[in-house]
């Protein structure tokens, strides 16, 4: 792993207390990159940024962060800069699911999905986009990252708000492009398929709930051999590669694009 690869990026995870934030904040540290980790989950997030800041790398915070709630989010930003000087990467990651079958959605299910997967994005993105502006084009380029997922690109039908939430993601990172550009600021994603976290541990449960499967562990397993390519559910570890790759100056020439990151799910 190139120690410096990430060096001098001042980095906004949000979402980040565990699973893929937790390993991406964690993975762009150990590449130079001074990273805030933010989340509802304060104790996890200062756990993260313990773990950080007792390597050699970057350096962590932890900032007590509801997506939902714009103030937060610029007091979020706010303590990126005011612990690292500026803001040169923000990660849009954190979300939320709760399965249930079409017919058996309510306005509460798809309230809360879209208010934390889409709304809570869009502020993400608008918030660091205007620290980014005030810092002057001529710092860049600046990226922003959002997590979208399979479900971006189709739906299924016991995650159909789910669904709407990372196709809103999807649509952000396309029209964010557009908007920011002038800014030298990037806008891209990555899309993940089944991956091993805590929140897919919850989401099996509820699967098995709904009736979708039969018994808790099915869920992954039967994605695993019917609809992935490579025969196997993915870890964080998985992920954190293309994450990384979207930070650095890798991908200064790239804008407006979603990889997936699904072991062949969705072929584009």
């Amino acid at each position: 792993m190139d120690k410096t690869r990430l060096k001098g990026k001042n980095c906004l995870i949000t979402g980040a207390a565990r699973g893929m934030g937790a390993a991406v904040a964690e993975d762009y540290a150990a590449q130079g990159a001074n990273v805030c980790v933010a989340d509802l989950n304060v104790e996890g997030c200062e756990e993260v940024a313990a773990r950080i800041n007792s390597k050699d790398g970057g350096r962590a915070i932890a900032a007590n962060l509801n997506v939902t709630d714009r103030a937060q989010m610029r007091a979020a930003v706010a303590a990126t800069v005011e612990a690292f000087g500026s803001l040169n990467v923000m990660v849009n990651n954190a979300g939320i699911n709760k399965p249930l079958m079409f017919m058996d959605i309510t306005e509460e299910n798809w309230q809360q999905i879209m208010d934390v997967n889409a709304l809570g994005t869009l502020i993400g993105m608008q918030e660091a986009a205007r620290q980014m502006i005030d810092q002057g084009k001529e710092n860049g380029p600046y990226k922003i990252i959002n997590v979208g997922s399979i479900l971006s690109r189709q739906a299924f039908d016991d995650v159909v708000p789910y669904s709407c939430s990372k196709h809103a993601v999807l649509a952000m990172i396309n029209g964010g492009a557009k908007a920011l550009v002038d800014h030298n600021i990037t806008v891209n994603g990555y899309g993940p398929g089944v991956v091993r976290t805590e929140l897919w541990e919850q989401l099996d449960k509820d699967l098995v709930n709904i009736g979708k499967f039969d018994k808790q562990g099915e869920s992954m397993d039967k994605l695993a051999e019917n609809m992935i390519l490579m025969k196997r559910y993915s870890y964080p570890e998985d992920v954190i590669g293309t994450a990384s790759f979207l930070a650095a100056k890798d991908s200064d020439y790239m804008t407006g694009q979603l990889l997936m990151i699904d072991g062949g799910m969705i072929m584009q």
